[in-house]
């Protein structure tokens, strides 16, 4: 099938290149024409493991091209999807000028029947406002349909190649064979096609992350009342998970969700609520918990030292919003670095991979925020160290050697995942997100 996939973003290159190895004519289109040139010489301008393979091997094979051209890179296209930007705007709704200028443009440039996807996170009724687009501005039959993505960064090459579930919202049967004939591939150990119209596919979209999202202020609401009267989440986690009604996923607590979906999907639905005079109290109590979880750590040294942190020196380990990605935004960790620096605390952060993003927004500061080459440069001299991304190479460090680089004997495990019995013997004092604090010898 030929294909054009307007963006290059993680939806964008990801659904590229994934539709190329199964065979299709695919050309991913951008406008930013140093991304294109990037991608055209092999270099991934995003950071997702196995990404840069499935790119590489198509590219060779001459099934995946690179193009700043929208008008003449769909012509003769069957499917075209729109995987640009739906950026939060002022309000809190879903900045769709990116959208409409990019269907504007295919609007201009398609010759024949075509289907119009909208790949990006779109409000409820997008695709009837897209569709006015192609009706005014186009000679030829188009029809827009929903085709919201369900990508976890860092397995989003997995998530697209064996998905869960397709959702493809339109009422055109010849949409649906078209659309089922490209997933049919997908799909073929189980049809996991769900067909329906795309208000409801829009709106399946918002509200699979808005549950995802209550659970995790849930169960951070849960952590912060066993730091409070003495239990351990881990066992609360655990016993909960297992009532298959409930199920383990999402239930891990920690310092908040962050990255390009949650907080942007949660301030849309909030929006589109009160648009319709439909109040979300549960949705807008998970996004005023998670604001608030983004400080825990903090909070928490704050309590522990008596009062005033000024002067200290902290370590930040893990900038990322999650493992295995170079995704800050919405990251906690612009939230507690910020707080430490109003605080006159000294920051010294490392990442494997996001500090370049990271430093975007906090640039360097000589004497006060310095990016660090490894772990144990960052701990080099800290009175506290917090983790905030669990990355592997993070998760299972040599805590007697960090205690000898220190200056102080504080760790602060915003991710749960360091060993009680290694930190204890190591004669550090731990404190988790609802775990017992741990006190060394």
């Amino acid at each position: 099938m030929k294909i054009c996939v307007i963006g290059t973003g993680y939806v964008g290159l990801v659904a590229g290149a994934a539709f190329a190895d199964f065979g299709n004519d695919v050309t991913c289109v951008d406008i930013d024409q140093e991304k294109v040139d990037m991608l055209r010489r092999g270099e991934i301008p995003i950071y997702e493991p196995g990404l840069d393979r499935i790119v590489e091997r198509n590219t060779a094979k001459g099934r995946l091209l690179f193009s700043t051209e929208i008008e003449s890179s769909v012509k003769d296209r069957q499917v075209v999807f729109l995987a640009v930007g739906t950026p939060q705007g002022d309000d809190g709704n879903a900045n769709l000028s990116y959208l409409k200028s990019a269907a504007l443009s295919v609007a201009k440039g398609i010759n024949g029947f075509t289907v119009v996807v909208d790949k990006s996170t779109v409000p409820v009724g997008t695709a009837e406002v897209i569709q006015k687009i192609f009706d005014e501005n186009s000679d030829h039959e188009a029809v827009v349909i929903s085709n919201p993505e369900f990508l976890k960064e860092g397995d989003a090459i997995n998530d697209f190649m064996k998905p869960e579930r397709v959702i493809i919202g339109t009422t055109s049967e010849r949409a649906r064979h078209i659309m089922g004939d490209l997933y049919a591939p997908f799909v073929r150990s189980r049809n996991r096609i769900l067909f329906m119209d795309a208000r409801s596919a829009e709106l399946t979209k918002y509200a699979s992350n808005a549950f995802l999202a209550t659970r995790i202020s849930f169960m951070n609401e849960m952590a912060r009342l066993c730091d409070t009267v003495g239990a351990d989440v881990e066992f609360v986690r655990k016993g909960m998970g297992a009532d298959s009604r409930i199920g383990p996923k999402f239930l891990y607590p920690g310092i908040g969700y962050g990255g390009s979906c949650f907080p942007k999907d949660i301030s849309a639905i909030l929006y589109l609520s009160q648009q319709a005079d439909v109040p979300l109290q549960v949705i807008g109590a998970t996004s005023t918990v998670n604001d608030s979880q983004k400080s825990y750590l903090v909070d928490k040294l704050e309590r522990r030292v008596g009062g005033s942190i000024k002067g200290l020196t902290v370590g930040i380990l893990g900038l990322a919003f999650k493992p295995n990605t170079d995704d800050v935004r919405e990251a906690p960790a612009h939230k507690i670095v910020d707080r430490l620096l109003a605080s006159e605390v000294t920051v010294q952060a490392y990442d494997p991979i996001a500090m370049e993003n990271f430093a975007k927004e906090h640039p360097a500061i000589e004497g006060r925020l310095t990016y660090c080459k490894n772990l144990y440069e960052t701990v080099t001299g800290c009175d506290v160290v917090f983790l905030c991304t669990e990355w592997h190479e993070l998760q299972r460090p040599d805590f007697a050697r960090i205690r000898e680089l220190m200056r102080g004997n504080l760790l602060f495990d915003g991710r749960n995942v360091w060993s009680a019995n290694e930190t204890k013997e190591a004669g550090f004092i731990m404190e988790s997100v609802g775990r017992p604090t741990i006190e060394g010898k």
